[in-house]
């Protein structure tokens, strides 16, 4: 794959974060801690890893899986109450390969999110430049196989090597996202969710 189609799954995942701690006496507006999963109607499941350090940084590993399958995990940093991508590892048959972002990504600043706020990024890797622009558009009820939400609409456009690509999410604070749409209108909704949370 792509690393803007990495980037792409990484703002979704990072936003399902909010997920993690619904519940939970303690709860986060990008949760940073437990062991989640969460299902998609595309057959992904993204699970949150246990703290491990990479390059002398403290991150998060989230994974993408496909039938059980490990594709990639996105090193997530939760610094100053935001989040960022520190780097990608995919998996494949002889090894995995680790793409580090300097500087880091910004997938989320500083909570709370509102409308009208944008954010950008940008940053290099061995592959070129991107830049993540991100911007709230507005507040959108939505439904999904796991439940009736509040949602803020985000859109999110990543530019590298000339090419643009956009996507929409669903993000309800203290939740997280519970619908990622494509700029075309197809929709992956939020099936169902579950955590052993310390």
């Amino acid at each position: 794959m792509r690393p803007t189609r990495f980037i792409m799954a990484a703002t979704a995942t990072v936003a399902l974060l909010g997920l993690a701690l619904l519940g939970s006496a303690r709860a986060q507006y990008y949760p940073s801690q437990g062991h989640w999963v969460w299902v998609y109607a595309s057959g992904e499941t993204q699970r949150l890893g246990s703290a491990a350090t990479v390059r002398g940084v403290s991150v998060l590993p989230m994974q993408h899986l496909i039938a059980g399958q490990l594709i990639s995990e996105d090193l997530l940093e939760y610094r100053d109450n935001q989040v960022l991508l520190r780097g990608i590892r995919t998996a494949g048959r002889t090894g995995s390969k680790l793409t580090w972002y300097l500087p880091p990504i910004t997938l989320y600043p500083a909570s709370p999110l509102a409308p009208g706020q944008s954010w950008q990024s940008l940053s290099s890797t061995p592959l070129g430049a991107i830049k993540l622009s991100s911007r709230v558009l507005s507040g959108e009820p939505v439904t999904t196989p796991a439940g009736k939400f509040n949602a803020l609409l985000i859109r999110t456009d990543v530019q590298q090597n000339k090419t643009t690509s956009t996507q929409y999410s669903y993000f309800v604070p203290g939740l997280g996202v519970v619908r990622y749409q494509s700029e075309g209108g197809a929709a992956v909704d939020l099936v169902k969710y579950d955590t052993d949370s310390d």
